[in-house]
């Protein structure tokens, strides 16, 4: 019997990300070793079936506290079900992880003793006695540091996804005043071709105002020199007809002596 650790190794859920990995870092500081089974690599859909099938807890988040499916991580010993996330976390508080992970008794120990073992033995090298002295030590504090460094560096992508967010958004607002500023120009523009053909249409309508009075003036005038003709030549006819009564007048004597 082996332990199987099903994980969603391309999961959304930054939460499901965490839990995964604390129970992967939990389980490596308690030297047990299992078999992690990644339901979202191609051609692991039936690895992905049995998980949901066989998981009776369903790992809720807060993000998602009541989902359809049961999430990742989900604990097997080979085909038995061990638990989820909160079940596991719970074996780990109060020390009961060889019941939750359904091992025989003492198989943790055995494992421990078979280290130290070797360790006097001379049978592991300057690395591996290290190595396996770390990891058998390692206890909570150390894992809750690894847990936070965790935390930061979800947090460093957050900020940087929110300052890449505002920068989009400092983009667009800057676009939008590019756009208000050509629009305004154009309004502008559209004012001063306006202003200006109303100007020429004004002139236009001026000039002809004055061409229509400089016509009428000079129709007036041209009248006036002809009614002056006129008089002139009405003059000199009664000149004419005067003198000429006159010239009547005086033969008029002389004919009748």
């Amino acid at each position: 019997m082996g332990i199987k650790i099903y994980i969603s190794g391309s999961s959304g859920n930054k939460e499901v990300k965490k839990r995964q990995q604390r129970v992967l870092l939990i389980l490596d500081s308690k030297n047990v070793k299992y078999e992690v089974i990644d339901i979202a690599e191609p051609g692991a859909e039936e690895a992905k079936d049995f998980m949901q099938n066989n998981s009776t807890g369903l790992g809720a988040t807060i993000g998602d506290p009541s989902p359809r499916h049961a999430l990742p991580p989900q604990i097997f010993n080979d085909d038995l079900y061990c638990g989820d996330y909160d079940m596991f976390d719970m074996a780990n508080e109060i020390d009961e992880m060889e019941v939750f992970l359904k091992l025989e008794p003492n198989s943790l120990n055995e494992q421990i003793s078979t280290f130290e073992t070797k360790l006097k033995n001379g049978d592991l090298s300057i690395d591996e006695k290290i190595d396996k002295v770390i990891g058998t030590k390692i206890n909570d504090e150390e894992i809750k540091n690894e847990q936070d460094k965790l935390e930061e560096d979800d947090k460093k992508v957050e900020n940087e996804e929110d300052n890449s967010v505002e920068k989009k958004d400092n983009n667009e607002e800057s676009a939008e005043k590019r756009e208000d500023k050509e629009d305004g120009s154009a309004e502008k523009e559209e004012d001063t071709i306006e202003g200006k053909e109303e100007k020429e249409i004004g002139e236009d309508v001026e000039n002809k105002e004055v061409d229509k009075e400089s016509k009428s003036e000079k129709n007036e005038n041209e009248d006036g020199d002809a009614a002056g003709d006129k008089t002139d030549e009405n003059a000199e006819d009664m000149k004419d007809n005067d003198e000429k009564e006159e010239l009547e007048k005086e033969a008029s004597p002389e004919k009748s002596e």
